[in-house]
């Protein structure tokens, strides 16, 4: 998609200047549609599934599924979360991404349709992806996975959720999470950092658009001192025991300054950590070029990472001699 498409499409305010969240989600639906991946895969089996909540008075969760062909019958895993700033965004948004991650990866993705706020507040979407983590550690025999290689994967607010995902996973107890892929993630509730007061978003989404997303999503608990670490991973104190974790992010997006911090702060308590930051890069340049120069080196860094995370051998392996 070129920018002149994307602007045709959202107007000239980009789609963090639709405040209408009803309308912002058409105009995604819309910009979709326009994904080179948008055409009927021929070497993804794809297939939709609702799995259970975790607590019977929640709804039921409805994730996709992602499968390259020709591949063994154990592979690794992608738990997928998409972005929107948890007011939209959704599955059938995402596929082309979803569709690049699978192949890129030799992976299969799992992408879930969370709850989005207003409608549905924290912690619902949160709920959502941590019953798929238990999903997909559970019936990795039926997905063709293997439980020691599942990874999480979030953009912007996709990150969050992620984050939050892995901090639950940790003090519950599991599942386990091999690493975690974190592309310009939204993790700071309250940010007054100086990429947040000086970079606008440039239409992708910008800094009234990130606080009306926060208000939505975390309700009565938005300005107060009771927002949790799982609703706002910035808030964290305790990051030990997370697993490894890879970030890429913009020097112009206005996350900049919060996802160096968190990625410092892992490195602090022993977490590895991979952090690129990109010059020229801005808040979702990746869809509004993704054929540009910055967007495939991007990209092709994170998914080799990726990659190379995932090929770990199972824990009982033994060592070859004399290594």
């Amino acid at each position: 998609m070129s920018l002149d498409r994307y602007l045709d499409v959202v107007g000239p305010s980009g789609l963090s200047g639709i405040e209408d969240v009803a309308e912002r989600r058409r105009r995604r639906q819309e910009l979709a549609a326009y994904s080179p991946e948008a055409a009927a895969p021929h070497d993804v089996t794809i297939r939709d599934v609702s799995i259970p909540s975790t607590t019977d008075a929640q709804p039921a969760v409805q994730v996709r599924v992602y499968r390259p062909h020709d591949h063994g019958p154990a592979m690794p895993c992608v738990l997928y979360i998409h972005g929107g700033g948890m007011v939209s965004g959704s599955v059938a948004d995402d596929d082309g991404k979803a569709m690049e991650l699978a192949r890129a990866t030799d992976s299969v993705v799992v992408s879930v349709d969370y709850r989005l706020a207003p409608e549905d507040a924290y912690p619902a979407a949160l709920d959502d992806c941590f019953a798929t983590l238990t999903w997909v550690a559970d019936n990795q025999q039926d997905l063709g996975i293997e439980a020691h290689r599942i990874a999480l994967y979030g953009p912007s607010a996709g990150g969050c959720l992620a984050v939050a995902t892995a901090l639950l996973a940790r003090d519950r107890g599991g599942p386990e999470i091999a690493c975690l892929t974190l592309v310009s993630p939204m993790l700071d509730d309250q940010p007054a950092t100086p990429s947040n007061l000086m970079n606008t978003g440039f239409g992708a989404w910008s800094r009234e658009a990130n606080r009306r997303a926060w208000q939505a999503y975390l309700g009565d608990l938005y300005g107060t001192g009771l927002v949790p670490p799982y609703a706002a991973p910035a808030r964290a104190t305790r990051l030990a025991g997370l697993p490894p974790t890879y970030v890429d992010i913009g020097d112009l997006d206005l996350f900049r300054d919060e996802a160096m911090d968190f990625a410092q702060r892992l490195m602090w308590a022993g977490v590895p950590v991979e952090l690129h930051v990109y010059p020229g890069g801005i808040h979702g340049g990746e869809s509004l070029a993704p054929e540009a120069e910055l967007s495939v080196r991007t990209r092709s860094r994170r998914f080799a990472a990726l990659r190379r995370t995932l090929a770990v051998p199972p824990p009982d392996s033994t060592a070859p001699s004399g290594a």
